[in-house]
This record gives C-alpha cells, sequence and structure tokens, in this order.
C-alpha cells in the first residue's frame, strides 16, 4: 500500500472528486449485435454472451454484426435487470436485449472504473431496468490517472492468482455435474417409477400484487430469486422481507417443496431448482418471479434427492423445452406439469443424495480445500480493493 499512500499525498493531499457512472460511462442497447438463432455449436467461431452467471452461452455461426471489443477497445456488459456485469474483450454477439454495452468516456480508464463498480453495495429489490434509474447515477472516487492506473495494477494481480484457482475448480464441477448425471440418468426405465409432475405434486406462484414500497421495512422474510438460481438446497434463513398485511393470502414455501426461477434471459439459466431441505423457522414467501412444485409426499420425493435430480440432465432437457420467449425465455406451467419425474425406491433415493452430497462437498465446501481457499482469497481481494477505494471525498 505504500506506492498507493505516496502517489495519494502526491496527487490528492485533500481528498479527490467523486463522479456518477454516468458521467464517466456511455452505454449502448446491444440491438446491433443481438444473435439471430439459437443454434449453438463449440464448432462455430462467435461466442454468445450474457451478463448473467452463465456468461458464455455458447458459439454461434454468425460472423456478421459482432460487438467490436478487444484487448485495447474492451467493453463492460451490464445486465440492465440483475445489474450483473463482466469484462469483455474480445469480439461477440448478445443473447439479451436486456443488456446495457457500457464504454468510457474520453480520458477515462474503464479497467478502474470496473473495479469501483465492484465495490459498490446494490441489490434490486424488484425486476426493473436498473441502469439508466439507478445505478448510473452511483457515486465512485475519480483520483489521478497515477494512482487509478497503480490500483489496476494491484487488483489485476489478485484476479489473476484467483482466475487460476477458479479455473482448477471448474474443472472439479464439471467432473461432479458429469458423475450426478450419469448416476441419475436411470437409462433402464424398468428400475424406477416415472410420473408427471402434475400426478405427484402441484405447482404454486410466488408472491402476487406486490409494489416496490412492499419490500421497504418488510415483516416477513421471502425466498430471492438469487437464492433459488443459487443453491441446490434453499437458504431459509430469514435475509430479505416484504410486508405481508393480516389475512393477506400468500403461499407459505414448505419442507420439501422445490423452487423453480420462472424467468430468465437465456434457456440455459430458466427454471434453476432449489429444494427446501430444511424446515423454515417462521412463514416465509416466495420472489414473483419464482414458482414452488410441492410434492404430495416428501417420502416419494425426499427432497435432498431432489435437490440433485432437477439440476441434473435428466431434468434439465425437459425443463428448458417447457420455456418459450424471445427477449425474455418464460416457463409454462402446463408443459412443465406434463415433465416426468424418476421416483426410485425411498432407500435409492437417500442412497443416491448421500452420495452426490458427499461429491459436492468436495467441489464446492466452503469450509475445506480449493473453494475454501478461493474463498479466502475473495475475501483478501475485497478487503483490499475497498481500502484502495476508500478516498476521502474533496471538499
Amino acid at each position: 500500500m505504500s506506492r498507493i499512500d505516496d502517489l495519494i499525498k502526491q496527487h490528492a493531499p485533500d481528498g479527490v472528486e467523486y463522479k456518477a457512472l454516468g458521467e464517466l460511462l456511455d452505454y449502448e442497447q446491444p440491438t446491433k449485435y443481438l444473435v439471430a438463432t439459437k443454434d449453438y455449436d463449440d464448432s462455430f467461431p462467435t461466442p454468445v454472451l450474457t451478463a448473467g452467471q452463465t456468461f458464455l452461452l455458447g458459439y454461434t455461426a454468425e460472423t456478421e454484426g459482432l460487438y467490436p471489443a478487444s484487448k485495447n477497445s474492451p467493453v463492460v456488459i451490464f445486465d440492465d435487470f440483475t445489474t450483473a456485469f463482466k469484462w469483455v474483450d474480445f469480439e461477440f454477439k448478445a443473447k439479451s436485449s436486456a443488456m446495457k454495452m457500457l464504454t468510457p468516456k474520453i480520458g477515462v480508464d474503464l479497467r478502474y472504473v470496473w473495479y469501483a463498480m465492484q465495490a459498490i453495495r446494490y441489490l434490486p429489490a424488484e425486476h426493473s431496468r436498473q441502469w439508466i434509474g439507478t445505478y448510473s447515477a452511483f457515486r465512485i472516487p475519480l483520483p489521478s490517472v497515477e494512482v487509478q492506473r497503480e490500483i489496476v495494477r494491484m487488483l489485476d494481480a489478485f484476479t489473476e492468482l484467483e482466475a487460476e484457482l477458479e479455473a482448477e475448480l471448474e474443472a472439479r464441477r464439471a467432473q461432479y455435474a458429469h458423475y450426478r448425471d450419469s448416476l441419475l440418468s436411470f437409462t433402464e426405465r424398468e428400475r424406477v417409477r416415472w410420473a408427471t409432475v402434475s400426478e405427484i405434486g402441484s405447482l404454486y406462484g410466488g408472491l402476487t400484487g406486490k409494489s416496490k414500497g412492499d419490500f421497504t421495512d418488510g415483516n416477513a422474510p421471502f425466498i430471492t430469486y438469487r437464492n433459488v438460481f443459487s443453491n441446490l438446497a434453499t437458504n431459509v434463513a430469514p435475509a430479505a422481507y416484504v410486508k405481508i398485511g393480516p389475512g393477506e393470502r400468500q403461499t407459505e414455501v414448505a419442507f420439501g417443496d422445490v423452487l423453480f426461477t420462472a424467468s430468465s434471459e437465456s434457456r440455459e439459466e430458466v427454471g434453476m431448482a432449489s429444494a427446501v431441505t430444511a424446515e423454515p423457522a417462521v412463514p416465509t414467501y416466495l420472489n414473483s418471479f419464482c414458482f414452488g412444485f410441492r410434492p404430495n409426499s416428501t417420502d416419494e420425493l425426499n427432497p435432498e434427492f431432489a435437490k440433485h435430480l432437477f439440476r441434473a440432465r435428466i431434468m434439465r432437457d425437459q425443463i428448458v423445452k417447457t420455456a418459450n420467449g424471445v427477449t425474455r425465455i418464460n416457463i409454462s406451467k402446463a408443459p412443465f406439469r406434463r415433465m416426468v419425474v424418476p421416483l426410485p425406491d425411498a432407500e435409492v433415493q437417500e442412497r443416491i443424495a448421500d452420495v452426490l452430497d458427499r461429491f459436492e462437498a468436495l467441489v464446492n465446501d466452503l469450509s475445506s480445500g480449493l473453494p475454501a481457499e478461493i474463498e479466502a482469497r475473495r475475501a483478501q481481494y475485497a478487503h483490499y480493493r475497498d481500502r484502495l477505494l476508500s478516498f476521502e471525498e474533496a471538499a
């Protein structure tokens, strides 16, 4: 930090100017760069990107209308609904019109702004476009160019180390997914009972009739979209709250439910499942952009088994086929209810769940191994990033 401290004393002894992101970045709609077909293949030359968690959706044969990003002219792609963003320095096609392409105004270091955006603590409370009305107004410190470059140099070194660890972890996750899909393929159909979703349970919707104000000073916890998307087993510990009035008719989440994301910008990310493997301690509700499946019996469908099953290829292939849409991909409930679910004996479900739990823990357990090392590295990175970006504002 001594190098930074010296530069601050030299260039910003009285603090630095803060500016809104909208003053530093130009934005462009991705309309000209949208991919025309969903025919992806790894042999095709052009990557198709989303600003969401998946990032690389696949490769298209389309070679015209590419966004001309490069090492010398990078871009930040920004998801206008979730505020997720990615750094891109190669040509690509875009998947969704819900993105913004962010580029620097003259004299602005985009890499520095990208790092500063990572330090912004903001989670959208509702499903609405964020850049113009909200996110572009967030202010970041803007020290001298010399200080910006030194901060970028230091944080780049951190991210390179983390990228190496993440590449190894991704390889392990691919191994887990292959093993899971193989174990849950049930190619010999006579070994298990098969039933449709509607035969073994019922669907219910998330919160209804809620406005933006209902998510301020709420009195009841609800399961967020991100919670469902990111977790095999739903985290039922209260974290986000909504106002629920006396006698209001909303469905409570229960042990054994399987929750699904109802909408996404891509087929690859729609209908992601999360099983409720613990009873919520208090009445808990579900985000309106998700829906729930409630089995008739947890003896028939073990939630520990379900959390792996509905993310396995045997069910993901069916789930994707129930979705439709162009700009926004949505699950259609009628075909979803007709999906067939493999139901081995309870003892077999328990054994499969135990095996996959142990395998998944080796890959993703944050208390040990490679995930723990990455988590420690990320915490260290976030600590130094925030320190580096903590400037006193000039009068």
